[in-house]
């Protein structure tokens, strides 16, 4: 009889192990998405307390990278993987990445001139050539004829950009690429770029950082990062011609096109999109999974987070300033999460 009591103990606490087996699912990449992965980490760990997510705000190349060589289980990047990046990494980790869009968000260029309180017009031209290196000075007359009635001063202009691989650096360069044939000559659209000027900061973090502390200087940050730290940004002309403020109105505006024709691998860029309320910097942010994964148990939690981010997830979003991803959008991407081979 007590043998029998001492093995059922033993079984039933075997049980109980399985039951509150801890799991954690690492992820790593965009800074640009950080704020809402973070968020979503902790709330889904109030639910599901055995489940811990683990993400790293590396930036966008960071994440492409882990992702393809498997040493994390999810990435975020806020610029879709190449065909030649896809086929690397289906060698190296034995299974094709799917990028399933999460939310949107923007770039604004955020700055730092003393004096000067009022939300500045930015043109294609004036990011174009402030990021060239041909518009040195906040007087130009490029930056003044949009901006009538501002004083701007002669100083010159300090640029900031990201020194790491970046998907915030992907949209900001894809998006002077339509509106600047020197710009998609010269430099071209990259995670990372030859920047023709500029100091770089590591992060969203580190520009943000850069802009707040030194006078006449501009960066391009993720909109809550401007937000967060009670940066000023601009508005910037659109291909209607209107100067836009960035919110979650005119980042859901820019995307209108793509959900009605999201390509099935929903890899798509909404920079200078038409509409007269579209902000033009706007970008989908992604999170690239494997199709396949040995680790069968982490596979399952994994699909049910994915699950749960595209459906009651979504409603961090918006108090973050990111954009929620639209019903037909979230529709097509539950079927494709059907397809893991989990």
């Amino acid at each position: 009889m007590i043998r029998r009591l001492l093995v059922l103990a033993a079984s039933l606490g075997f049980c109980a192990s399985l039951s509150a087996q801890q799991i954690v699912l690492t992820g790593a990449g965009s800074t640009f998405a950080y704020p809402l992965y973070s968020a979503w980490g902790a709330d889904y760990a109030r639910l599901h307390p055995n489940v811990h997510v683990n993400y790293q705000s590396i930036g966008s190349g960071g994440g492409i990278r882990q992702v393809s060589s498997g040493t994390v289980d999810f990435g975020g990047t806020d610029g879709p993987m190449t065909d030649q990046q896809l086929a690397q990494a289906r060698q190296s980790v034995g299974s094709t990445i799917l990028h399933l869009p999460t939310a949107l968000g923007a770039d604004v260029p955020t700055y730092n001139i003393p004096g000067v309180t009022a939300s500045l017009n930015f043109t294609p031209a004036a990011l174009a050539g402030i990021y060239l290196g041909s518009i040195t000075k906040w007087n130009d007359p490029e930056i003044a004829r949009a901006n009538p009635g501002v004083k701007l001063p002669a100083s010159g202009i300090i640029v900031c950009h990201r020194s790491d691989g970046s998907g915030t650096t992907y949209v900001w360069a894809d998006y002077l690429s339509k509106v600047s044939p020197e710009w998609k000559r010269r430099v071209g659209v990259s995670t990372s770029v030859d920047w023709p000027v500029g100091i770089g900061g590591k992060g969203n973090e580190g520009v943000a950082g850069f802009v707040h502390q030194m006078p006449n200087s501009i960066g391009y940050v993720e909109l809550i990062y401007a937000i967060q730290n009670h940066m000023s940004y601009g508005l910037v002309r659109n291909a209607a011609g209107k100067f836009v403020k960035a919110d979650l109105n005119s980042v859901t505006e820019a995307a209108a096109g793509a959900v009605k024709n999201m390509p099935a691998d929903f890899r798509v860029s909404i920079t200078n999109a038409p509409g007269a309320g579209a902000y033009p910097i706007s970008s989908f942010t992604w999170i690239l999974v494997r199709r396949s994964m040995p680790d069968k148990a982490k596979g399952a939690a994994l699909k049910a987070f994915l699950i749960w981010a595209l459906t009651d997830g979504q409603k961090l979003t918006a108090p973050l300033s990111y954009a929620p991803l639209a019903p037909q959008v979230v529709a097509k991407e539950m079927r494709a999460i059907q397809t893991l081979q989990y």
